[in-house]
């Protein structure tokens, strides 16, 4: 249902991780996901923990579907001295191609727990539907 478009993209993550370098905009970081089919709906879910939901942007041109989400500093203030910073800020991105199957125009999202999940329906034309033969000279109906 969907193909990675960038080989590359795993390697720059593991680098980014290594060498502690924040996405921008024009080099995003890379978000993890899962992928999978829940009856006639295609999900994937994105971890995207600490970033407010009105960070997130969500885009769909053609079968590219792109999101991507901006973990901002949450602590700010003349008298705050930070201590430790571990948690990666800035801009994180993933794209994905989606298959022919999916219905992109009924895309729904939810946000719950640093979980975007997207949800996908499968596209009627891409169901199973069973085809029925007739007797009168082998005329062919579906039904579906």
């Amino acid at each position: 249902m969907l193909m990675r478009t960038d080989p590359f993209r795993e390697l720059d993550r593991l680098t980014q991780q290594l060498m502690g370098t924040t996405g921008t905009w024009s080099k995003p970081s890379v978000m993890p996901m899962d992928a999978y089919r829940e009856g006639d709906d295609y999900v994937i879910a994105f971890d995207v923990p600490g970033v407010s939901a009105d960070a997130i942007d969500i885009d769909v041109e053609r079968n590219m579907l792109t999101v991507k989400a901006e973990r901002r500093p949450t602590v700010r203030g003349e008298d705050v001295q930070m201590e430790l910073s571990e948690r990666p800020l800035g801009v994180f991105s993933r794209q994905v191609m989606l298959a022919d199957t999916l219905d992109t125009e009924n895309i729904k999202a939810d946000y719950d727990a640093g979980v975007l999940t997207l949800r996908i329906p499968i596209a009627e034309r891409a169901k199973p539907r069973k085809i029925t033969i007739s007797a009168d000279g082998g005329r062919k109906e579906i039904s579906g």
